[in-house]
């Protein structure tokens, strides 16, 4: 039996396997950039020039990463018998809707997608263990 427990961000996502006589965990690094939009005034004066700020191309943008980003990861736990989605921030929810939508048989094997803080990979390959005890 071999089962995943994978904690993500927008940054990274290390995947815990669990088989019975092995534990491995993989890093996995994202492409997923980190916009930082600037707009408005670019004076001090009220009515003064306005930047225009294209938010619809950087969601775009993000979104694609995303989706690279999630194909990547399917590619990883397809062989699962079980996963486990955890980790800090929406990325786990995100993750678990581009699974339901593109990936229907892995998403079947999803057994929870938690709330988890920040943890050490340490930290993450206990918690994946309790987790399928």
């Amino acid at each position: 039996m071999k089962n995943i427990g994978i904690w993500l961000d927008k940054s990274k996502a290390l995947i815990v396997t669990i088989t019975a006589e092995t534990e491995t965990l993989e890093t996995v690094i994202s492409n997923v950039e980190n916009f930082h939009i600037h707009g408005g005034s670019g004076t001090r004066f009220k009515g003064g020039p306005q930047d225009v700020v294209q938010d619809s191309r950087y969601l775009e943008r993000e979104k694609n990463q995303f989706k690279v980003y999630f194909d990547e990861l399917a590619l990883k736990i397809k062989e699962a018998d079980g996963i486990i989605i955890f980790g800090p921030a929406e990325v786990k929810d995100k993750l678990k809707s581009e699974l339901e939508a593109s990936y229907s048989e892995i998403n079947a094997k999803v057994k929870a997608v938690q709330v988890a803080d920040s943890m050490t990979e340490n930290q993450v390959k206990a918690w994946v263990r309790d987790f399928f005890k």
